[in-house]
């Protein structure tokens, strides 16, 4: 069965993007389905994806990046409850949960500003 599946790899992976897009379709017809893009992640999004559906989210902190300070700024904007150390020590060890049950928009809004100071953080 595998060697069976890789002809049908090779077989495709000579398809033009054109040929394949329209074996796409054909098989979305065939099946009944649909196929959903698939988004690589980059510096300017969030490392783990989030479902569409999530009303919710939580902030993770992955990496503070240098801008240290910026990142200890945005923490405590996030939660003023926060001592500067509480947010330093965020910081300083990451992956830390910065947020939890964030609505979806508002997270994405906090997303932007951690991405500008350099930070990576994921919506879960």
């Amino acid at each position: 069965m595998a060697e069976k599946i890789q002809k049908i790899i090779d077989e495709i992976s000579n398809l033009t993007v054109l040929e394949l897009n329209e074996l796409v379709k054909l098989l979305e017809d065939k099946f009944g389905v649909q196929a959903v893009a698939f988004q690589v992640p980059t510096q300017a999004k969030s490392e783990a994806p989030v479902e569409e559906g999530s009303a919710n989210v939580d902030i993770i902190l992955a990496d503070a990046g240098s801008q240290k300070l910026n990142v200890i700024k945005i923490i405590r904007e996030i939660n003023p409850n926060l001592s500067l150390k509480e947010a330093k020590d965020i910081v300083d060890n990451p992956p830390q949960k910065i947020a939890e049950k964030v609505e979806r928009k508002k997270a994405e809004e906090w997303l932007k500003k951690f991405q500008e100071a350099g930070a990576k953080v994921e919506l879960k």
